[in-house]
């Protein structure tokens, strides 16, 4: 299985919309940079047919260094998520 880089990603949205590279790679950094500034905000983002970006808390946990074997907290911290909608998951079937 392959996978593509943001420049095959940009060369591919390019040719598929008609735009010239550096207009889609401005549109793809826009559409990154958009969802980033709106997890930051504590905002979800929705888009339909795709699926939605969430920040999630992660609890608090135990943990163990692999080195000493010593038993550690790891403290709680926020992640992104992403879960797919159901039309990219039936895309993948």
């Amino acid at each position: 299985m392959a996978s593509i880089n943001k420049s095959e990603l940009t060369k591919q949205v390019a040719a598929k919309s008609e735009l010239k590279q550096k207009d889609a790679e401005k549109v793809i950094d826009t559409l990154i940079d958009t969802i980033k500034e709106n997890l930051a905000n504590g905002d979800k983002v929705q888009i339909i047919g795709f699926g939605s970006f969430e920040v999630r808390q992660r609890a608090e946990r135990k943990g163990r260094n692999p080195q000493t074997g010593k038993t550690l907290i790891i403290p709680a911290t926020q992640v992104p998520a992403f879960k797919p909608g159901k039309a990219l998951k039936d895309a993948v079937k």
